[in-house]
């Protein structure tokens, strides 16, 4: 009996080590697949940068930031977007989930709520409570996204011990890029004359960590009070236009839209934080807090990948005050290259040079300024969608007997009263054909396209075509969509001056895409690419599942080997 006893013993002990063996050598196997992966994924987006960005400046900049994407990774020089609107939200949604909004659902920055009868926030969430602030800009999430981003599918992939931090000065461009399930995500407090603290919700904590509260306690925002002059003698920049000129917006305080600015001077007049963020400033706090969160969080310090999401939101606001052409965009854009260069150089010291892999993106284009265009006679203008929305309801209450029957226009599109429509008795299909119909004869529309009885998106075959269907969410989206002729957007106060963006036009979607550090190949191509291709990309070089709308192609000239 003692000898079988002794047996069973003797079994059981080489079972057991036979599983501990089967362990080891599992974990052995994660370690070295863990030591293929990168440890850490940063996806930068500059906010409305356009391609020629890249070669209009190339001179200017320096060896560290958009040279040294260039010269150690992959350039894809004929990117674009795949959709319309060409806006924020949607951009930064499509470029991390790998689809456009006719399946993530994120068709504009704002839009018409046909539920709620009101326009809502891309991001906007009411049952949250934010974090850091008393302002609603605290109260977002990413709810309104349909789809996972790679962000996400690397969570679930390592069994959520994958950090995922998103970071701008925006809230969507925080919030969107790092998903669902993103251990935390911080914008900047300054609209609305805000605090001007880092901020988030309570989609992701209940507080805000000690880290971060240092940081807004630190006065680092308060340092960039301070006067914004040119980088280099005003006379050197010679890839832009003259500095006084009548295309660009002047802050409230001024006298023109020409160097210097006295921000500390300014700011009570333009909104008080809000100013910083319309300067190159707001890059440079961005870099800042990113330096700070990486080391922070821990980001890239085992052999489990983490990622981290960065939008650069100041070139957006830049753009929108001065246009493309100015010397306000050229000294902001010299100035995030030696951004980049401070960024890349601290991920090489923390994490390691060649353990990591970024790349880089924009969330859209921009046009030159119209008045600016038209100056050098080449067609462009402003439309009054305002006033066209009320001349097409007096149409149809004078046609129709029925007032209001154009409940929003927003995002080129109309939305109508369905309710209204129903009880009266109307044709819809009469009602939407006869609206379009009265739209073409409106100067400076384009083309005009109806949706379908259940509101799927109605157009022949076609590359414009193509790109509003992508753009078209048949639950979310409007009846009827309108397109401007070129370099034509809506006529606004703030859009007389500066630029704005939303079109299918090459200005529009041609944005750049760069790749470089582990697993990525040295080179370029023209090929074109979308900027549905980088969700996959980067998945396919993490092994990870594709975010779950993706329609996007894996760039396997990307990768190397």
């Amino acid at each position: 009996m003692k000898k079988i006893f002794l047996s069973l013993i003797f079994s059981i002990s080489l079972v057991s080590c036979k599983a501990q063996n089967t362990v080891l050598n599992q974990n052995e196997q994660f370690t070295e697949v863990d030591s293929n992966r990168p440890k850490l994924v940063i996806g930068i987006v500059v906010d409305q940068m356009r391609y020629d960005f890249l070669t209009r400046f190339m001179d200017r900049y320096g060896e560290g930031g958009f040279k040294r994407m260039i010269r150690e990774g992959f350039n894809c020089q004929n990117n674009h977007f795949n959709y319309i609107p060409t806006k924020t939200g949607p951009g930064h949604a499509s470029i991390f989930t790998g689809t456009t909004p006719k399946y993530h659902g994120i068709i504009g920055n704002n839009w018409f709520d046909k539920q709620l009868g009101e326009d809502v926030n891309c991001v906007q969430d009411d049952n949250v409570k934010p974090i850091g602030t008393e302002s609603k800009d605290g109260m977002k999430s990413p709810i309104r996204m349909l789809n996972t981003t790679f962000a996400d599918e690397n969570r679930l992939f390592t069994q959520m011990k994958g950090k995922t931090v998103g970071i701008s000065l925006k809230h969507r461009g925080a919030i969107l890029p790092a998903g669902h399930t993103a251990n935390a995500a911080y914008w900047f407090d300054y609209d609305h004359d805000g605090t001007g603290n880092w901020i988030s919700s309570s989609f992701y904590m209940d507080d805000l960590p000690e880290w971060v509260k240092n940081f807004n306690e630190s006065d680092k925002a308060e340092s960039y009070f301070k006067v914004w002059n040119t980088l280099y003698d005003i006379k050197s920049y010679l890839a832009s236009g003259t500095d006084l000129n009548t295309f660009e917006r002047i802050f409230k305080g001024k006298e023109t839209a020409t160097f210097s600015y006295d921000l500390k001077a300014l700011k009570d007049y333009n909104g008080g934080f809000k100013i910083i963020a319309e300067s190159p400033f707001g890059n440079s706090l961005t870099t800042d807090f990113t330096i700070k969160a990486i080391e922070a969080e821990g980001l890239g310090t085992d052999a489990i990948t983490d990622v981290l999401t960065v939008s650069y939101s100041s070139t957006d606001k830049v753009g929108h005050d001065f246009g493309p052409n100015s010397v306000e965009v050229e000294d902001t854009y010299l100035r995030l290259d030696l951004e980049l260069e401070r960024l890349f150089s601290a991920l090489d010291k923390k994490i390691g040079n060649g353990e990591y892999v970024v790349f880089l993106t924009s969330d859209h284009a921009a046009p030159n300024v119209p008045s600016y265009l038209l100056s050098q006679r080449i067609p462009a203008g402003l439309f009054d969608e305002s006033a066209m929305r009320k001349e097409m309801n007096d149409y149809l209450l004078q046609k129709y007997q029925q007032s209001n029957l154009i409940l929003s226009r927003i995002n080129n599109q109309l939305f109508l009263n369905h309710n209204k429509i129903n009880e009266s008795g109307l044709n819809l299909e009469i009602l939407k054909n006869d609206i379009a119909n009265k739209l073409l004869n409106y100067p400076l529309i384009d083309k005009v396209y109806v949706t379908s009885p259940i509101n799927q998106f109605m157009g022949p075959e076609g590359y414009l075509e193509t790109l509003l269907r992508n753009g078209h969410n048949q639950k979310r989206s409007g009846d009827i969509l309108f397109v401007y002729e070129p370099a034509v957007f809506k006529d606004t106060p703030w859009n007389r001056t500066g630029t704005d963006h939303h079109s299918g036009m090459n200005y529009d979607t041609h944005v750049p895409l760069l790749f470089f550090g582990k697993g990525i190949a040295h080179g370029s191509t023209l090929k074109r690419t979308e900027i549905t291709d980088i969700a996959p990309t980067i998945s396919a070089l993490l092994g990870i599942s594709f975010p779950n709308g993706s329609i996007g192609t894996p760039l396997e000239f990307v990768i190397k080997n």
